[in-house]
Formats: structure tokens, sequence, C-alpha cells
């Protein structure tokens, strides 16, 4: 019988999440409505090709399963966001939805990853990277990104160590760009080099890329912004992406997987078929009003500049309580990883999420419990909630740094 290990952060989640008075856990970009919604679109109430979002439930369409791997509409609107600044156009065929991007993250390694294999993964990471190829039977390496206090970017892959972790049957490299849980980026330049080193060897990356395009610590303008790994034109490169993070809409479960080689489309499609159908006309529907050009835009700008407020407001908490604790700011996405110390030692970092859960009705993610043994003392923020809900939990965690965190906070053994 295969063994499936626990989802150590999902379940911290569903413990905790519905008795929280101030979710700083949550690693969407504030949830919105569907009036938020049309209220953000650019597009002209009186125009004969409006359509209200309302309209889209009260229709006479037959709520059938309706576009099996998804709406053509959806699946263009992707098209035309991976083609940006790219020699050769992505077609909507090469784009197959899924219901959020942890079914496509799902479908894409139990099609492609044999027992066997070997597979390569970004770390720290989202545990679904690494540990649905261990069930599958593959072994897994987990490249370290290391903290560095010389690189702006936090913390930093070491292209060397990536070669020396290949084997003759390494199947897979897995990216995970911006980065859950540090809010880290891969520079365009790095991204380059793993892309040529996995090139001349044929192996397949795997970009997670549901944090795209949440950057805010780095221009467009920049020279080592990072693009799609998918505009950088290798073949065997697969994205995953959803509306969930970036677009504020997670409840209407809608993902995608996007590769330049359609053959890997369709493997997922093969494997698709034994999980979901389809994903609902009605999200679907909702999705592709959110990416059209006349919303799109709006929804995005909120979202980054969202971000840049809030993460201003968690700087602040550090830079007070530098006596207790220390980060790499983020540079990307919606998660901070902060390190909580005494005297310079780590202290336990699930008993310090759960008191302040208990005491304050604040919650965070403990590293060492979600992220792997590697992070005593590292709690996970997701700042980019409302930028009230964040205010009032982190003076809820000042109190709690003034009291608990002083008396009743033990050490990491």
């Amino acid at each position: 019988m295969v063994k499936i290990e626990p989802f150590a952060v999902e379940q911290w989640m569903d413990d905790y999440e519905t008795t929280a008075t101030y979710n700083l856990a949550e690693t969407c970009c504030a949830s919105i409505s569907l009036t938020d919604l049309q209220n953000l679109s650019e597009q002209p109430s009186s125009s004969e090709n409006s359509q209200s979002i309302v309209s889209l439930f009260s229709n006479n369409t037959k709520l059938t399963y309706g576009a099996i791997r998804g709406s053509e509409a959806l699946r263009g609107h992707l098209s035309r966001l991976y083609s940006v600044k790219t020699p050769t156009v992505l077609p909507p065929d090469n784009v197959l939805i899924t219901s959020g991007a942890i079914q496509g993250n799902f479908l894409l390694h139990y099609a492609l990853v044999q027992p066997g294999d070997h597979v390569i993964v970004h770390y720290p990471t989202y545990q679904q990277l690494y540990s649905v190829s261990e069930i599958i039977g593959a072994e897994v390496s987990l490249w370290k990104a290391k903290e560095s206090e010389s690189d702006e970017n936090g913390w930093v892959l070491d292209t060397e160590e990536l070669k020396g972790l290949i084997r003759p049957n390494t199947r897979m490299i897995v990216l995970n760009n911006p980065q859950n849980p540090t809010g880290a980026l891969i520079p365009k330049s790095k991204l380059q080099e793993i892309v040529d080193i996995a090139k001349g060897q044929s192996i397949i990356i795997h970009a997670d890329e549901v944090y795209r395009p949440i950057f805010h610590g780095i221009s467009p303008l920049d020279n080592e912004f990072p693009p799609s790994l998918l505009s950088l034109g290798y073949e065997n490169v697969v994205v995953t992406g959803s509306m969930s993070k970036a677009y504020s809409l997670a409840g209407i479960r809608v993902g995608w997987i996007a590769a330049r080689n359609k053959e890997i489309i369709d493997k997922c499609m093969v494997c698709r078929d034994y999980t979901t159908i389809s994903v609902s006309q009605i999200d679907d529907a909702v999705a592709s009003y959110a990416l059209a050009p006349h919303t799109i835009h709006s929804l995005l700008l909120r979202n980054i500049q969202l971000a840049k407020t809030n993460l201003a407001i968690l700087e602040t908490f550090i830079e007070g309580h530098r006596w207790a604790c220390d980060w790499r700011k983020p540079r990307a996405g919606t998660t901070a990883f902060v390190r909580f110390n005494k005297m310079g030692r780590p202290v336990d970092d699930v008993a310090f999420c759960k008191l302040l859960h208990e005491k304050k009705g604040v919650l965070v993610v403990p590293g060492s419990r979600c992220f792997g043994h590697d992070f005593k003392g590292y709690v996970r923020f997701g700042y980019v909630c409302e930028t009230e809900v964040l205010e009032q939990g982190l003076e809820k965690l000042r109190e709690f740094m003034k009291g608990e965190y002083v008396d009743d906070v033990p050490l990491a053994k």
C-alpha cells in the first residue's frame, strides 16, 4: 500500500484557521468578492459586449461538464500572458485547466515521474512539490537555498551544487519562483543557468509559479527581473499557476498547467481523467473575466500595491524586534520567513505558534513543522491579507513579545 505522508502545512491550517481571530498565515493576496472583481474591471458597463459577472450565473447556459481541458476563452487568456516577450506564441492547446494549482502539481508529477526516477527540488518549499514524487517511489534530493546577507535575493541557489546533484536517472528539477515560504526570487540569469544545465541532459523543469507575478521588490525594467520559465525557450519546461495567490480568487478553485511540449499536457490529461473531469463552468467563467485585458491589470495593480504596503508594515515590526527576530526581506510573493530566537538560539517555533494562537488569536505557521526540521525557530507569515488584519495581528504579536514570548516560549531542542 502506498504510504502518504501527512501534508503538514495544510493540516496546520485546517487545525487552527477557523478559530484564529487574526489570520497571518494565509498566503493568498486578500480575497475579493465578485462585486469587487467587477468594480476592478475597466470594461465599460454600457458596452454592447460587456457582461456582468452576475449574468454569468443567470444566463441560459446548461451547466454541463463544459470544456474538459478548460474553455477557449480561459486558455486563450493564459496563452496571451505566457506569450508576452517570447519569440513564439504559446498555443492555447498547450494549457490545461485544473482544480487549483494543487491538482496541477499532483497531475504533473503523477504523469511524468516513475518509481526509480530521481527528482531535484528547490528547498524550502511547499511540501507537495517533493512529497508526491516520494509517494510515487522516486528518489528526491533537496536543492537547498542558502540564506545570504550579501545577496539581495536573500535565499540563494548554487548552480554548481545543482550539477553535483544530477544523476543518470534524474527526471525532473522542481523550482518554486517566487518561493514559498521565503518570498525570495530566482533572478533571470540564474534561471537561464538552470535551463542550460537541464537542457544539456534533457531533464524536465517544473516551475511552480503560483505567486507570479507578485513582484514588489524588483522592477520589471531590471535586467534580472525573472520571466516565466516558459519564456526561456526550453521545450521541456512546464509551469503551474492558479487564481488563488496572485489573483485573490482561491474560492473558484482554478489552476493550470502550461508547457511548450504538447506531449507533457497530453500525459497530464490522461491522468486527469481519473480525477476531476473538468473545472466548473462557473469557476472557469469567473477566471476568464479576471484574466481578461479589461480586468487583469487593475487586479494585479491592487495586489502588488497591497503587498508593498503590508510588507512595509511587517518590516517596521521586524526592525522593532531585532532583539528576538531576523529575516531576509522578501522581494516577491506573499510570504516571509522570520526566525525567532532568544540570545541567538532558535526558539521552539511550534510552541511559539501554538501559544500565540491560544493567547492572542494570531495564526502563523511553524517552519520546522511545515517546511522541514532544518528550520527550527522559523515562522512563516502571510502578509498580503487586508491591511487592517495585518496591523491588528501585529499589535497582538507586540503584546505577546513583551509577555508570553519572554516568559513562556521555550528554546528549540
